[in-house]
C-alpha cells in the first residue's frame, strides 16, 4: 500500500531529527559516567577535603551499582511503557542529583545525597541504549546508533578519569562539582528537547513479555556474557594499580587505563557494524573472551611496560566494544517495544558481575600474578557461553 503524504511527510521529519535526538541522549548517558565516577581519580585528595576515609569515597561510586541492581528491572519496565516520560525522569534525576552534589562541597552528606539521587537515574538513561535507536533511526543506522551511544559510556570514563585532577586543581572541589552540576543540566535540558522531536511509536508492551524474556536462553546467555565482561572490566580497573605497584611500575595503572578505555571506544565505533554485517557477533564474543585469557595470563608471565600497553588495549577494544554488539543483537532479537527492559536485565547482570569479580580478584590481590590468573580463569566461563551462542540472529524483532 503507498504511503499518505502525511506518513510520508512524518517519515522524512523522523529521518531529519534522528542525529540531534542521538547526540543529546549521548551527551546524557556521558554525564552519567562523569557524576559516578567524579572522584575515582581524587580519591585521597576527596578524603582529606571531606574528613573521611578512602574507602567512604569509593562508596560514592558503589551507590551506582547498588541502586542500579534495585532499579535496573522497573526502570526498564517502565521504559517500555513510557519511553518519553521514563528518559525525562532520567534525565532530572541526573541533573537534580548533581545540583545538590554541588550545594556544599564540604559535605560528605549532601555529596551522598546528591550521589543517591543522581544513581535514580542513572538506569533510566542507561535503559534506553536501545530503545533511542529503535525510535528514531531506520534499521540499517540502529546498529551505529547503539555503538554511538555505548560508546558514550566510555568517553565519560575518559572524562571523568582526565580532567576531575585538573579540575580540583584549578578550583578546589567547589569547581569539580559546579562544573558537573552545569554539565548536567545541560544534557538534562537537550534530553528533555529531544523528547519533543518526531520518532517512531514503540511503546507497546504486553504483561506477559517478562516472563517471556525470563524463559529466553538467548537472553540469559547474553546476560552470563556480560555478567562475565563487566565483571572483568571492572576487576582490572579497580585493581591493576595495585597489580602493576607490586610487579615495580608505580603510576603505571592510570595511562594503561585510559589506553584501555580509549581502544574501548574505538572497538565500539568499529566492532558492531562489523559483527552486524558479517551476521558474526558470536565470533566477537569468542574473540574478546579468548583475547582476555591470552593477555591476562600473558602478563603473568612477564610484564613490560609496552605490553601492558599493547595487551590492555587489546583487551579494551574486544570488551567494551562487545558490549554494543550484545546490545544491538538483543534488540534485532526480541524487537524495540520490549528493548528497553531487557537492556535492564543485562545490565543488571553486569552489574552483578561487577561485585562478584572484582571479590574473587580481591581475594588474590596479595599475589598479582595469582590475581591476574583469577582473571584470566573468570574468562573461561565467559569463552563456553560465547561458544553456547547462536551462530547467526534472524532479524525478527526488527522485522
Amino acid at each position: 500500500m503507498a504511503r499518505t503524504p502525511s506518513s510520508t511527510d512524518h517519515a522524512s521529519r523522523v529521518l531529519a531529527a534522528r542525529w540531534p535526538a542521538l547526540a543529546a541522549f549521548a551527551l546524557l548517558v556521558m554525564t552519567t559516567q562523569i557524576l559516578w565516577l567524579t572522584f575515582a581519580a581524587v580519591t585521597p585528595q576527596t578524603a582529606t577535603h571531606l574528613g573521611v576515609s578512602e574507602g567512604a569515597v569509593g562508596d560514592l561510586a558503589v551507590v551506582n551499582a547498588a541502586m542500579f541492581v534495585l532499579l535496573a528491572i522497573p526502570t526498564g519496565r517502565w521504559m517500555d511503557r513510557s519511553y518519553e516520560r521514563a528518559l525525562a525522569a532520567g534525565a532530572l534525576f541526573t541533573a537534580v542529583g548533581a545540583i545538590v552534589r554541588a550545594l556544599d562541597p564540604s559535605s560528605y552528606a549532601v555529596i551522598l545525597t546528591g550521589q543517591v539521587i543522581m544513581s535514580v537515574g542513572q538506569p533510566l538513561v542507561l535503559n534506553a541504549l536501545t530503545k533511542v535507536a529503535a525510535r528514531h533511526f531506520p534499521d540499517r543506522e540502529q546498529t551505529t546508533a547503539i555503538s554511538v551511544a555505548a560508546g558514550a559510556q566510555y568517553a565519560g570514563i575518559l572524562v571523568a578519569v582526565l580532567t576531575s585532577a585538573w579540575l580540583v586543581d584549578a578550583g578546589g572541589f567547589r569547581l569539580l562539582l559546579v562544573s558537573h552540576a552545569v554539565l548536567a543540566v545541560v544534557a538534562a535540558a537537550a534530553v528533555l528537547l529531544s523528547l519533543r522531536l518526531p520518532a517512531h511509536a514503540v511503546d507497546v508492551l504486553g504483561r506477559a513479555r517478562l516472563g517471556e524474556l525470563r524463559r529466553d536462553p538467548l537472553v540469559w546467555k547474553m546476560a552470563g556474557l556480560l555478567f562475565l565482561g563487566f565483571g572483568i572490566y571492572n576487576g582490572i580497573a579497580t585493581w591493576l594499580d595495585s597489580i602493576l605497584v607490586d610487579f615495580g611500575h608505580p603510576g603505571l595503572a592510570g595511562p594503561v587505563i585510559a589506553t584501555m578505555t580509549l581502544a574501548g571506544i574505538a572497538g565500539a565505533a568499529v566492532l558492531p557494524g562489523l559483527a552486524a554485517a558479517r551476521d558474526a557477533r558470536r565470533t566477537v564474543a569468542l574473540g574478546a573472551t579468548a583475547t582476555l585469557a591470552v593477555v591476562m595470563v600473558t602478563l603473568a608471565a612477564t610484564q613490560p611496560v609496552w605490553l601492558a600497553y599493547l595487551g590492555l588495549a587489546l583487551v579494551g577494544f574486544m570488551l567494551m566494544g562487545t558490549l554494543p554488539v550484545v546490545l544491538d543483537w538483543s534488540e534485532l532479537h526480541v524487537g524495540p517495544t520490549r528493548a528497553g527492559t531487557v537492556t535492564g536485565m543485562l545490565l543488571l547482570a553486569g552489574n552483578l558481575g561487577a561485585v562478584l569479580v572484582v571479590l574473587t580478584v580481591q581475594l588474590a590481590i596479595g599475589d598479582p600474578t595469582a590475581a591476574l590468573v583469577v582473571m584470566a580463569a573468570w574468562a573461561v566461563p565467559g569463552f563456553v557461553v560465547a561458544w553456547l551462542l547462536p551462530r547467526r540472529q534472524a532479524a525478527r524483532g526488527r522485522a
